[in-house]
């Protein structure tokens, strides 16, 4: 019986059979054809059949984006084979405890991080083979895989519903998940994306997303390998060289979250760089300020906004560039294949019409679960529906606009505060170049805003002019309690806010101004 219709690994073959020598991928100036990418790919999964790794069996990497995790990616669709791509930022104690959930058979290292690496396997109780990433090593030889814990898996033939990723979620509260997603998510979100946001074969992609995270191959580098794109690999996110890249790979499209776009904006070089093959951009994690909005309009950059999370594959809401005006903040509506709704927090009702409350997605694209977490899954997925954590809310005509993590909503005085609502008005002072707001214990009103600015080169402000200005558009109970100003604003996988360190930050700074023997 052959693979299933929508697994992956049929489509660097049927790239390879239909333009061989068109550039896949280039990776730092290396390029690698379809041919090339297919050949490898197809040898390495050979590979690992005959030295004994079954369907199921996990191989995890520490690696920065690279064409050899490309071709590791296809080479695990072909065998049946699980990728955990680990994020190389996590401390030595946090890769250990992502290892042990994953139990992965193989461990794949790229030389650079070979250090941190050791590190957490020094501390795992369990023996986790490893072996360098690419072309001189696991592609030379495949070490036998660990010795597994759960029953063996029948060999057979790669299924739709075989899983292809484990992608850990961030884990800054409790405890990592690993998302399992399947070669028909991969499918579906794809196929969802292709119809919204579409690549061709002309296209040349920028990939600046790290590849462990689900954006890094599930929003626009996946869809230009299946379209027979040219994918550029960057390993991290340098504004003035991505404005360079942009002009001599002539790039056509990118992803990127508004702190990407704000950062390129910022650029000196931004004015005048050349911009001109760049027809349109896809930005996620947060709608763009309509400032920065402007200003890539201006460039006369194309500006499509989207809403996902990684158990959704992460597709889920999309708003094109041609309703970016008139719907500024707006996630817009679901992608083709995605069914969404609205239920109260309190009761789980669902919502009809115009209504705000959590936000739940349905589809081919809903992950499988967390790997080896069934309650974590079941509360996921209670229902039938997957439950994002996400307060939205819904319009008349169904557009749907993100409000805030429903965990990161504080409750002052009895009303709920958004730190988004609060930080879109902050932004918008010229003086601002970045801002995050977190709710921090307040003895009056049970918490209040703690407010952590980043100013604009040479601007000069203060906390005085900045809470004045934001009581011009908030009402007096979202208005932060106090403003610091710092050098940056911290941030995890994807740009994400690491709200969690400014509040653990506050509340040192709350304690350092306690008079001496008054208890918090």
């Amino acid at each position: 019986m052959p693979d299933g219709p929508s697994t992956l690994g049929r489509w660097t073959a049927d790239r390879a059979r239909t333009a061989p020598d068109a550039v896949a991928i280039d990776d730092r100036g290396v390029v690698v054809t379809y041919r090339e990418l297919d050949e490898r790919a197809a040898r390495l999964a050979e590979s690992f059949r005959a030295a004994g790794y079954a369907i199921g069996d996990r191989v995890a990497t520490i690696t920065g984006n690279s064409a050899d995790q490309v071709v590791l990616f296809f080479a695990c669709a072909k065998a049946g084979l699980v990728l955990v791509p680990l994020s190389w930022r996590l401390s030595p104690r946090e890769l250990a405890e992502q290892l042990e959930i994953a139990e992965p058979a193989l461990l794949l290292v790229e030389d650079e991080f070979a250090s941190v690496a050791r590190a957490a396997r020094d501390r795992l109780a369990r023996r986790i083979p490893v072996a360098p990433l690419g072309a001189h090593g696991v592609e030379q030889h495949v070490p036998h895989p660990a010795l597994r814990t759960d029953a063996t898996v029948t060999r057979r033939d790669v299924r739709d519903d075989d899983a292809l990723l484990i992608v850990f979620t961030s884990g800054t509260t409790s405890r990592p998940k690993g998302a399992v997603l399947t070669h028909a998510n991969c499918f579906w979100t794809n196929l969802s994306l292709s119809k919204t946001i579409p690549i061709a074969e002309h296209d040349v992609v920028l990939a600046v997303m790290p590849q462990f995270h689900v954006g890094g191959w599930n929003i626009q580098p996946l869809l230009g390998w299946w379209a027979g794109a040219t994918v550029v690999l960057e390993r991290t996110f340098d504004p003035g060289r991505v404005l360079h890249l942009i002009a001599e790979r002539r790039i056509t499209t990118m992803m990127g979250v508004p702190a990407n776009y704000l950062f390129l904006a910022q650029h000196p070089d931004f004015s005048r760089a050349d911009l001109s093959s760049l027809g349109q951009a896809v930005v996620g994690g947060a709608p763009m300020p309509p400032a920065l909005l402007r200003l890539w309009h201006a460039r006369g950059v194309a500006l499509t906004q989207g809403y996902g999370l990684t158990e959704a594959s992460p597709n889920v809401l999309c708003l094109p560039d041609r309703e970016a005006t008139s719907r500024v903040g707006s996630a817009g509506l679901p992608y083709a294949h995605v069914d969404v709704a609205v239920a109260d927090p309190a009761t789980g009702e669902l919502l009809d019409g115009p209504a705000e409350g959590e936000l739940l997605v349905s589809g081919p694209g809903v992950f499988a679960g967390y790997f080896r977490d069934p309650e974590a899954t079941a509360a996921a997925l209670s229902g039938g529906w997957l439950h994002t954590g996400d307060l939205v809310r819904r319009d008349a005509d169904g557009y749907f606009t993100v409000v805030d993590r429903l965990t990161d909503v504080y409750i002052s005085g009895g009303e709920g505060v958004s730190p988004a609502e609060v930080e879109s008005v902050l932004i918008a002072h010229p003086a601002v170049a970045d801002v995050a707001v977190v709710g921090v214990p307040d003895d009056r009103w049970g918490e209040a805003g703690s407010a952590w600015v980043v100013l604009r080169p040479g601007a000069i402000t203060d906390g005085a002019e900045l809470t004045e200005f934001a009581r011009g558009s908030l009402a007096g109970y979202k208005v932060p309690r106090d403003i610091h100003f710092i050098d940056e604003i911290p941030r995890g996988a994807a740009t994400k806010t690491l709200r969690r360190v400014l509040a653990e930050r506050a509340a040192r700074l709350d304690e350092a101004a306690r008079p001496e023997g008054i208890d918090a």
